[in-house]
């Protein structure tokens, strides 16, 4: 099992920038896939992006290509989310997440593990 915690949400101006972080417990983090999903008030949860657990590989949804990069730190237990040129529709509730499966998937149904969420403000 793995416990997740978030940080680094606020608020910040259209065109501005923010890095999230998700830090982790336990000694297993580079088992896990990651991924990032937001959810504004009114609306699902949208995939971000994911990473797999060595960080070879990266997806993102098409509304946060370009302008974000997930990474991760296996060394540090933590996963980072990038946010750059940040719109008002960015707004939402940011949270990680974790899956026990080989494969690094897109969909949340599939996580296994979630951290409490972090929010970010984008203003116009």
């Amino acid at each position: 099992q793995v416990q997740l915690v978030e940080s680094g949400g606020g608020l910040v101006q259209a065109g501005g920038s923010l890095r999230l972080s998700c830090a982790a417990s336990g000694r297993t983090f580079s088992s896990y896939p990651m991924g990032w999903f937001r959810q504004a008030p009114g609306k699902e949860r949208e995939f971000v992006g994911a990473i797999s657990r060595l960080g070879a590989s990266t997806y993102y949804a098409d509304s946060v290509k370009g302008r974000c990069t997930i990474s991760r730190d296996n060394a540090k237990n933590t996963l980072y989310l990038q946010m750059n040129s940040l719109k008002p529709e960015d707004t939402a509730v940011y949270s990680c997440a974790a899956t026990q499966r080989r494969y690094t998937p897109t969909l949340y149904g599939e996580y296994d593990y979630w951290g409490q969420g972090t929010q970010v403000t984008v203003s116009s």
